[in-house]
């Protein structure tokens, strides 16, 4: 369900894992606002959510616009988020009373590129912490609808692109790990520049099935 860029840091770069988690990720993700599920993605089975009126393509971007800036989210439940030591999906998973309180996070931008009712297709740039499918859930809601993730791509985390990346067949092909290997002076210096830079909104979008073009 979900692919795109993934960081590795080996021997001495592992030092900066802590730098790399606070730069500014950019996803591509795509909903369904006419259900949802217990992990908010389609990892967990879909459960309908009826909605008398669909949203208009004015309202969800009117909504997806709300959601930028400094917000209050509640993790999902089968997330990785610690509750006494323990992931919460291992206690979820364990059918133990839990509740995750809201906590600060970062979203720069939402873009939508296409919205087809149930079917919301929107590009993200947000920052450590967040979690999408708690923001498609919260859109849902707004919109008196569902909210369930159904496919996620990472473009982007600080300075390393998805246009850049190595695919798994492509480093197993090379002998020389030179040829995928960042030399870690390289890095530091990427960081350095990256630093407090946010990644533009993209200003291209596609045109709606129905209803005006989104600008």
């Amino acid at each position: 369900m979900a692919s795109g860029v993934l960081i590795l840091c080996l021997g001495k770069a592992t030092k900066l894992v802590e730098k790399m988690m606070d730069q500014a990720k950019v996803y591509r993700a795509k909903a369904r606002l006419d259900v949802t599920s217990e992990s908010f993605d389609c990892e967990t089975p879909f459960v309908g959510v009826h909605v008398s009126t669909p949203p208009s393509p004015s309202a969800v971007r009117q909504v997806c616009d709300r959601f930028e800036g400094i917000i209050q989210q509640v993790p999902p439940l089968t997330s990785a988020v610690k509750v006494n030591g323990q992931p919460a999906y291992k206690r979820a998973r364990a059918n133990q009373p839990l509740q995750l309180a809201p906590r600060p996070v970062r979203v720069y931008w939402i873009r939508v590129h296409s919205y087809e009712w149930p079917v919301l297709d929107f590009e993200i740039c947000c920052g450590r912490g967040t979690y999408v499918r708690s923001v498609i859930r919260d859109i849902g809601n707004a919109l008196d609808a569902g909210g369930c993730l159904t496919s996620l791509v990472r473009n982007r985390v600080g300075p390393f692109t998805l246009e850049d990346a190595w695919t798994h067949a492509r480093i197993e092909e090379r002998k020389d790990t030179t040829d995928f290997l960042i030399d870690l002076e390289k890095v530091r210096k990427m960081l350095a520049a990256a630093a407090n830079v946010i990644p533009s909104r993209p200003e291209s979008v596609e045109t709606p099935s129905y209803g005006r073009p989104f600008s």
